[in-house]
């Protein structure tokens, strides 16, 4: 039997909204909210990506955007039911706006809105070719002299960026380059996606021959088109850069390899870019009136420099450069560095019998895969979440609607249960002298992830090679080299033939430095974290990502990346606010990013 109660209850608060959005009445609004709520919007209400905390900063948020986006219809989704547990009301909800369309989630305690998710999600009248929507393909029927599709698409590949100019750029042809571009492609967005290498994944099959993801398959999908169902776990890096490949291909993405930006700038007065660009040898300069960095979160190598690397005799690679173990069978490698690669490194050399050690630098969280797939990710990422009817997309709103500010109070108790399920595991680590953290408040990896983008591995096996003295563990700082070693700042003296530095990356900002200016990179500042206060991450609060997927302080310039997962999330309202510029579309920014800490 339905619980009714549960529906009335979450149906006043929704009827209440209405009324008082059609009343332009932000007090009463603001009284459906608890004291402590938050309220995190999706392009839908502020054209950005904002979560407004407390009835307080909801109210300034409703009166700088109401009338302008004159919201309605907040209603139960068809076919949802709201469900109690906890003494918290969960429902999945949706609304209109002046333009657009929209879904979210809210959470009701004591009849009051303690989260609320609201998430653009189409453009009236800009609609994606969809389902019923889907074009026709074949032409019936007879014409003179009529294209086919392939002589279409290759005229638009030979036409666009020559003859005719895109509305887009995106630098960048990895996951994430690739999913924007397919989103821009399905909402007639003119994009031309811009890569260095030969061919479409290579962002992928060039990196050490024993990567694969991590993350599970369930949580990877690109938009559009999922994995197969007999698609593995966890995904091998060249099965990763096929796949990439084949879906430029399917979704028609104009895609120029072997492509380099060598100069990029913006002109206020004509709104538009210049960008200039190698295309495999032939200079071309391009005129889109926005710009996307999609280079990559972990794209920009951060190599340090130590005083005699230039003496070293052997060879100094960042992981990035490293291939894999075959050339070094029977050699000495140090691997500087203790978060993921690093791992994965020191792993597939052991197997290739390379005397490896591994320098800890400072401390890593550590989560063995098994358990972060069970506890971390089982409810929401899994084939027993999609059997219970959690699709991609409601995992993802799922995810997305638990505001950043309490968000590691959901994850501390389940890392607090991997703590205790694998404490023999880590007890053989610390017994090996591996540095063991668990965040600074205890909430582990995806918090680390959100505030660093640094500082873990999942762990898939290295491990164990770390507890049983197969890879040797050395803590300490490198302070310089020699002609044949590292030697450390204790004067451990290690010796090496090969040198990888796992050292990680820099900002996205760098990119936009070396791309466009430095007077635009410290115009838009730092990129990336929350401005949690933690490690690596200095105040003062943001509350979103720093500067992704949404406007920067820089006019028509946008970052796009991360992990497949928001590649995917992400790509859809950061299209959407592409789409809508392009229309013409009043799109009035709220709350856009202050600039703080560059870097």
């Amino acid at each position: 039997m339905l619980d009714t109660t549960v529906t009335t209850r979450t149906q006043e608060v929704l009827d209440t909204l209405n009324e008082a959005f059609a009343a332009g009445d932000v007090n009463r609004i603001k009284a459906q909210f608890a004291t402590d709520s938050y309220w995190r919007d999706l392009v839908a209400f502020t054209w950005n990506l904002k979560t407004a905390e407390g009835p307080d900063q909801i109210g300034e948020m409703l009166e700088s955007q109401m009338a302008a986006v004159k919201p309605s219809g907040f209603k139960l989704q068809d076919g949802e039911m709201p469900t109690e547990e906890g003494g918290v009301i969960t429902a999945w909800i949706t609304f209109e706006t002046e333009v657009g369309r929209g879904w979210g989630l809210i959470r009701l305690q004591d009849d009051r809105i303690w989260t609320l998710l609201t998430a653009l999600q189409e453009l009236k009248g800009h609609e994606e070719p969809r389902r019923t929507r889907r074009p026709m393909g074949a032409k019936h029927g007879a014409g003179k002299n009529r294209a086919t599709w392939k002589e279409e698409r290759d005229a638009e590949a030979a036409t666009l960026g020559y003859d005719t100019q895109p509305y887009t750029v995106i630098i960048g042809g990895g996951q994430g380059g690739i999913a924007l571009g397919a989103r821009l492609r399905q909402l007639g967005v003119p994009t031309i996606v811009l890569d260095k290498h030969d061919r479409p994944g290579d962002q992928w099959r060039k990196r050490y021959k024993s990567l694969s993801l991590h993350d599970p398959v369930w949580y990877d999908h690109l938009p559009y088109i999922k994995f197969p169902d007999n698609w593995p776990v966890f995904t091998p890096k060249d099965k990763v850069g096929d796949w990439l490949e084949m879906y430029t291909k399917v979704m028609e993405l104009n895609y120029w390899t072997r492509s380099e930006v060598t100069k990029a700038s913006f002109d206020e007065a004509a709104n538009e870019w210049t960008v200039e660009v190698n295309r495999d040898g032939e200079k071309v300069v391009l005129k889109p009136t926005q710009l996307v960095l999609a280079t990559g979160m972990s794209g920009k190598a951060h190599v340090p420099e130590f005083p005699g690397m230039d003496d070293f005799k052997g060879t100094i690679q960042h992981s990035s450069q490293h291939a894999g173990p075959d050339e070094w069978e029977g050699k000495k490698v140090v691997v500087v560095g203790s978060n993921n690669s690093a791992h994965d490194i020191c792993a597939a050399l052991w197997e290739h019998d390379v005397d490896v050690t591994m320098v800890q630098r400072s401390s890593t969280h550590i989560v063995r895969s098994e358990t972060l797939m069970d506890i971390g990710l089982g409810g929401l990422y899994s084939e027993e979440a999609v059997a219970n009817g959690v699709t991609t997309e409601k995992a993802d709103m799922i995810f997305a609607s638990l505001p950043y500010k309490i968000m590691h109070e959901f994850q501390i108790p389940l890392y607090d249960q991997m703590r205790e399920r694998d404490a023999e595991f880590y007890a053989g680590l610390e017994k090996a002298g591996f540095e063991l953290d668990w965040g600074d408040d205890g909430s582990g990896l995806f918090m680390k992830y959100l505030r660093r983008g640094s500082g873990y591995y999942i762990d898939v096996g290295a491990s164990q090679l770390i507890i049983d003295g197969e890879v040797k563990l050395i803590k300490g700082q490198v302070d310089h080299f020699e002609e044949d070693a590292v030697v450390l700042s204790d004067g451990t003296r290690l010796e090496a033939d090969l040198v990888v530095m796992a050292t990680g990356y820099g900002s996205m900002n760098g990119w936009a430095a070396d791309l466009i200016s430095q007077e635009v990179a410290d115009k838009i500042g730092k990129v990336w974290g929350l401005g949690s206060d933690t490690t690596k991450d200095p105040g003062p609060w943001e509350g979103e990502q720093r500067n992704m997927w949404k406007p920067t302080q820089q006019q028509n310039l946008w970052l796009h990346g991360g992990n497949l997962h928001q590649s995917r999330h992400y790509s859809l309202y950061l299209a959407l606010q592409l789409k809508a510029r392009l229309e013409g579309l009043d799109t009035p920014v709220f709350g856009l990013q202050d600039v703080h800490h560059l870097s």
